[in-house]
């Protein structure tokens, strides 16, 4: 079992659980047409937003299959929520995650995703003993299929047409990496 009460630090961030008063800062790029489009959701409004935030409030542990951990990404010195990311346990027996992540557009191309995804991974893989953590993404989303490949999951699988998905049909990719793979990445525990 996993819990996180606390904030997680990374270089330049801090990971920790949300509250229900962070639905405005989950507002701000939750409600975007450019953030939702890849998603599995339309841009949500501030009703929408507070229910959702309330349930990511609650997502603190990894205990049995389908547990979320959803946690606030915090820049110190904005202080507003900048994006989240969060680790399924898709399976205790077979020790697998899956891997999550958004993030407000003005706060992309600045490593601060990969810097979270990291920290998640080491989450998955130190301190849960996951043996393989997967993320996927929409086909047509570029940006979040090299942020993955970047983390050093490899590409597994290019779905086609696995839903029908806001007027057509979606294509997945899949991407894995196991924890012999995360070892041998030698990250040191802090990056």
């Amino acid at each position: 079992m996993l819990r996180i009460d606390t904030p997680v630090a990374t270089a330049r961030l801090l990971l920790r659980p949300f509250t229900p008063e962070d639905a405005d800062d989950v507002w701000a790029y939750q409600h975007r047409p450019d953030v939702a489009r890849f998603m599995r959701w339309e841009p949500r409004g501030p009703e929408r937003i507070r229910t959702v935030v309330g349930q990511m409030a609650r997502e603190t542990e990894l205990a049995a299959d389908g547990d979320c951990l959803s946690l606030a990404v915090v820049e110190p010195g904005a202080g507003a929520i900048i994006g989240q990311v969060e680790l399924v346990l898709l399976s205790a027996e077979h020790r697998q995650g899956e891997l999550g992540y958004v993030f407000h557009p003005a706060h992309q191309g600045r490593g601060f995703a990969g810097e979270a995804a990291l920290a998640v991974l080491r989450l998955g893989f130190d301190v849960l003993g996951l043996h393989r953590v997967i993320g996927r993404c929409h086909a047509d989303n570029a940006a979040s299929a090299r942020l993955l490949e970047r983390l050093g999951m490899r590409r597994e699988a290019h779905l086609l047409g696995t839903e029908f998905f806001k007027g057509a049909w979606r294509d997945d990719l899949v991407y894995a990496m196991l924890r012999r793979e995360w070892r041998a990445l030698g990250r040191p525990a802090g990056e």
